[in-house]
């Protein structure tokens, strides 16, 4: 019990980056961290991490020892989950994971009904704009716009989602409308940042021609309620979510352009999938949650 227990601290260490955040997770002191990572190289008799004051580091053994501890904590957890689900309820922690923008107007609006008809459950809701790795970052369920490229994983999707080039009054009167994709070179598009070099946005008509257009403006940010805030104030144009911007379409304050268009920055899939490990398809909790997800979504 207790080297399981030291390889459960060994991998959180690693997982959250230092000692100190291990602990929160788990619920000990830096001090028992250390001391058990500690007994565990002892036993092991090879140097896992190297430390310093900044940051925690594998060795080339503490890789390998990684990889293969990870693989059998999720096997026990899975194996876990499976068992209590003969309880009736599923139980535990699920990690969760989401881009800001997405996480905020879709999951956490939900996630109170969905604890108040699972009270067994814990969720961790990790919410940031860089790329999850699910195995890394012992993840259960990311909720993600677009194609995955890693065919490994399990993938359902949930809904579509469309986006669409929005505009304010404002700012309509004072620079007009543009009434092509390239139309677009004489406008302020206020573009989401995505480390991508220039803004390209891409159109494809009813007849499944597409056109490209680098798009530039004064403003980029890797957060959409920023782009909108800015559309209503009649800075500029921007590309989003069909659905952050339904609501002000619907009540006058921003307009839709281009509507015989499907638009898009990253590609014409602009469904919303949840995405999890094939080791974790079967756990209960996954299953309630994308189930969940899925059905409040329809």
């Amino acid at each position: 019990m207790d080297e399981f227990r030291s390889m459960q601290v060994f991998v959180s260490a690693v997982q959250e980056g230092s000692f100190s955040a291990a602990g929160r997770r788990l619920g000990l002191s830096p001090a028992s961290v250390s001391r058990l990572i500690g007994t565990l190289e002892d036993r092991l008799d090879t140097r896992l991490l190297n430390r310093t004051s900044r940051a925690l580091t594998l060795t080339e053994a503490g890789e390998s020892y990684f990889a293969e501890a990870t693989g059998i904590l999720q096997r026990v957890a899975a194996a876990n989950e499976r068992v209590r689900s003969f309880g009736g309820h599923p139980k535990g922690t699920l990690r969760v994971h989401s881009r800001i923008f997405v996480g905020n107007q879709f999951l956490v609006p939900l996630i109170p009904r969905f604890l108040a008809e699972n009270p067994d459950l814990t969720v961790e809701l990790m919410l940031s704009n860089e790329e999850c790795d699910l195995v890394d970052q012992n993840v259960d369920v990311d909720i993600r716009v677009g194609k995955l490229r890693d065919s490994s994983y399990v993938v359902r999707k949930l809904k579509e989602s469309e986006r669409v080039v929005v505009a304010s009054n404002a700012y309509l009167e004072n620079h007009g409308a543009p009434r092509t994709p390239e139309d677009l070179a004489n406008h302020n598009c206020l573009a989401y940042r995505l480390n991508l070099g220039q803004s390209v946005w891409a159109f494809q008509d009813t007849a499944g021609n597409r056109t490209d257009v680098t798009v530039r403006g004064n403003f980029r940010t890797d957060f959409g309620p920023a782009l909108r805030g800015l559309a209503l104030d009649g800075v500029g144009l921007c590309l989003m979510y069909e659905w952050a911007v339904r609501e002000d379409i619907e009540q006058g304050r921003l307009n839709r352009l281009f509507s015989d268009y499907h638009v898009s920055h990253v590609g014409f899939d602009n469904g919303l999938y949840a995405v999890f490990q094939r080791s974790r398809h079967d756990a209960p909790k996954t299953r309630r949650f994308v189930d969940f997800i899925a059905n409040a979504f329809r």
